[in-house]
C-alpha cells in the first residue's frame, strides 16, 4: 500500500507547505511560519511548540543539516511505542465504542476479516440494538466475509445481547468476539451510563472480560478527537484506539496529538473505502508518509 497517495491531503497541509516555507532556509522568520502550517494540520498548540522547540535545538546540533530529516526526526520521537496486542483468553472478547458516525461497524469487519485472514475464528456482536439498519449492516458485513454474526431484535438490552455473544463465543469456541456498540456522544450521560453496564456485563459473561476496549476516533474532527476520547474514558477503561477516515482530511496531525496526550496505542487507522483499508499504526511509516520524502 502506498500510504503517502492514502493520506495525500494531511501530507499537502504539512509536507508540500513546509517545503515551500522552508525553501529559502531556517530562520525565526520561517520557524514562524512553520508554526502556522502545523496548527493547519491540527497538531495543537502545545505539541506544535514542543515540536518547534526541539526541531530548533535538533538542527542546531546537526549544524547545515538539510530540514525534513530533522523535522522528521522529532515527529518520529513523539509518537510512543507500543508493543503488539496479545490476547491472553479465548475467547478474547473486543469491545467496540465510539461517537456515532465515527466507522465503529466497518471497522468491526475490516477487523473481524484480519483475523480471519490469520486462520483465527471470530464472531461479530451487535450490542447497537436501537438503531433499525445496524445489525442488518452487521450482518450484510458477515455474509460478505464469511464471519458468523450474532444479533436480536431491534430494541433488545444491548447487555443481553452482549453477554449472549459471549456466551455463544465460548460455546462454539471462537478465538474472537468482537462486540459492536451503538453510536453516543461522551455528553449523552444516560447512553455513556448504558455503556459502562454493556462492559459490566461482559464481565458476568466471561470472568476478565472485555479483554480490551477500542475506541473509535474520525479522524476528520481532528483536535475535538482528544476531547471525546477522553470523556470516553472517564465512564470506560479505553484500551486500544483506531482513526478513522485519515485519506479524506487535512487534519492528520492530530494523530500525534492523540498518539501523546492520551498514552493509549493507535493500533490502526483507516484510509480509504476498500476492505483493506484498514492498517496496523506505525509512527515511523505514518511520520514518513505525511512528511517524509520528497516532494
Amino acid at each position: 500500500m502506498n500510504l503517502k497517495k492514502k493520506l495525500k491531503k494531511s501530507r499537502d497541509a504539512l509536507s508540500r507547505k513546509l517545503v515551500l516555507v522552508f525553501g529559502h532556509g531556517v530562520d525565526e522568520d520561517t520557524l514562524e511560519a512553520a508554526e502556522e502550517v502545523l496548527l493547519t494540520a491540527d497538531l495543537g498548540w502545545e505539541l506544535t511548540e514542543l515540536v518547534l522547540d526541539r526541531f530548533r535545538d535538533e538542527y542546531k546540533l546537526n549544524g547545515d543539516a538539510a530540514w525534513k530529516p530533522v523535522l522528521v526526526s522529532v515527529l518520529q520521537g513523539l509518537v510512543p511505542e507500543h508493543a503488539p496486542w496479545k490476547p491472553d483468553a479465548e475467547p478474547a472478547v473486543t469491545l467496540v465504542v465510539g461517537v456515532n458516525g465515527a466507522g465503529k461497524t466497518t471497522t468491526i469487519a475490516r477487523l473481524a476479516q484480519r483475523i480471519a485472514a490469520g486462520g483465527e475464528t471470530v464472531l461479530m456482536g451487535c450490542a447497537d440494538t436501537y438503531r433499525a439498519a445496524a445489525s442488518e449492516q452487521l450482518a450484510l458485513w458477515g455474509e460478505r466475509l464469511g464471519i458468523p454474526v450474532y444479533t436480536s431484535v431491534e430494541g433488545t438490552d444491548p447487555g443481553a445481547v452482549t453477554f449472549d455473544s459471549v456466551k455463544r463465543a465460548i460455546a462454539e469456541k471462537f478465538n474472537h468476539v468482537i462486540i459492536d456498540t451503538a453510536g453516543r456522544l461522551p455528553t449523552q450521560k444516560g447512553l455513556m451510563d448504558e455503556l459502562s453496564k454493556v462492559y459490566r456485563v461482559a464481565g458476568k459473561a466471561m470472568q476478565g472480560a472485555p479483554h480490551r476496549v477500542i475506541l473509535v476516533l474520525d479522524g476528520t474532527v481532528g483536535q475535538n478527537a482528544l476531547a471525546q476520547a477522553r470523556q470516553f474514558t472517564e465512564f470506560i477503561p479505553v484500551t486500544d484506539l483506531v482513526v478513522t477516515k485519515l485519506d479524506g482530511t487535512a487534519k492528520g496531525g492530530s494523530v500525534f496529538a492523540m498518539a501523546r496526550e492520551l498514552s493509549l496505542p493507535i493500533r490502526y487507522i483507516g484510509v480509504g473505502e476498500g476492505a483493506d483499508d484498514l492498517v496496523v499504526f506505525n509512527g515511523k511509516e505514518f511520520v514518513e508518509a505525511i512528511v517524509g520524502g520528497d516532494d
